[in-house]
């Protein structure tokens, strides 16, 4: 809305100055002659706007460099011919020097600039507040780890003060999993509209849904517009999506992994320390037994195959790390 009430002021702006200088247009001049002043100084603003428009991505540190290669320019172009004035026959036009070295010193410094932008870094006031991010990069939500819902217990706790952007397209593939047919599906839509409803009710949690079409993201799955996103915004991905983990790594962009998270919070048994268990099920040796952490770690119990149902004293023999977690080895010893 801002743009377009800017570029409004803008046409209306050129059109001032148009009338302005067909005010000062003097008495003799031809009759179409104001005709063809506003017309011109009209096309000249809409070529302006239609550019504008056309490239709708402008990088600040391009923008930057050539303002202040321009600039650098302009100033150097002044000091150097107030230095080479005296030494300049008076009766020499030196308008075309002046041009000349005005052109040599605004074209080297802008391309100084633009060839080492990323050495140095312009503050420029409204810099500021071009985006608004709360700490330090933003987190891009996957429809998974929405659906998953140990985000939101996990953003409760504090540990993450990043903004949390939640794409359109991907909350748009969340309410079609939530009218799905599928039992099963439609009941792990509704869960992830619920995780989401949540965060949105928690002050403490910065939750951005991300409506804006970038012109790259045009044609790509869900998955690749994620990556290009956290790129664009210059944030990092959040999923417990192996695939889209491996999309991302290959295009350099920083992944949030949840179940790495969770297993690195598991607690760690050492060999030959003894903790507390029930067994669950039999496992699929012949004395084993199998039980669970509170974390959801599997442990495979030896010697407790009839003591399905007990709570028992077992002690650790190994633990195994595996792409879908760990899992622990003991043994109950009934003496």
């Amino acid at each position: 809305m801002a743009l377009i009430i800017l570029r409004c002021v803008f046409l209306l702006f050129a059109g001032g100055v148009s009338t302005f200088i067909i005010s000062s247009l003097p008495d003799n001049s031809p009759v179409s002659m104001p005709y063809l002043v506003f017309a011109g100084i009209m096309a000249l603003a809409g070529a302006v706007l239609i550019a504008d428009i056309a490239v709708p991505r402008k990088r600040i540190d391009t923008v930057t460099a050539v303002y202040f290669g321009v600039l650098v320019g302009v100033l150097l172009t002044y000091i150097l011919w107030i230095a080479a004035a005296p030494l300049i026959d008076q009766s020499f036009n030196g308008r075309g020097v002046q041009l000349v070295i005005g052109m040599l010193m605004c074209y080297t410094c802008t391309s100084l600039l633009l060839q080492t932008k990323d050495d140095f870094r312009f503050l420029i006031p409204y810099v500021e507040f071009v985006r608004e991010v709360k700490g330090f990069k933003p987190l891009v939500l996957d429809t998974s780890v929405v659906i998953d819902g140990r985000i939101a217990d996990l953003v409760g706790t504090g540990v993450f003060d990043n903004q949390l952007i939640m794409p359109r397209f991907a909350l748009s593939e969340l309410q079609a999993i939530a009218d799905s047919s599928d039992k099963l599906r439609r009941t792990r839509g509704r869960r992830g509209l619920d995780v989401l409803n949540r965060m949105r009710a928690d002050q403490a949690v910065d939750l951005v849904i991300f409506d804006r079409e970038l012109p790259e993201l045009a044609g790509q799955t869900v998955d690749l517009k994620l990556v290009l996103l956290a790129k664009h915004l210059d944030g990092k991905v959040v999923t417990g999506d192996f695939n889209l983990n491996k999309v991302a790594k290959l295009h350099n962009v920083p992944v949030i992994n949840l179940n790495e998270i969770s297993n690195s919070l598991r607690p760690v048994y050492l060999p030959d320390e003894v903790f507390h268990i029930k067994v669950i099920k039999a496992g699929e040796g012949p004395e084993q037994g199998i039980g669970y952490l509170d974390d959801g770690t599997m442990v495979v119990i030896e010697g407790a195959r009839h003591r399905i149902g007990q709570d028992l004293d077992v002690r650790v023999t190994s633990t195994l790390q595996t792409n879908a977690g760990k899992m622990i080895f003991a043994k109950y010893d009934n003496r």
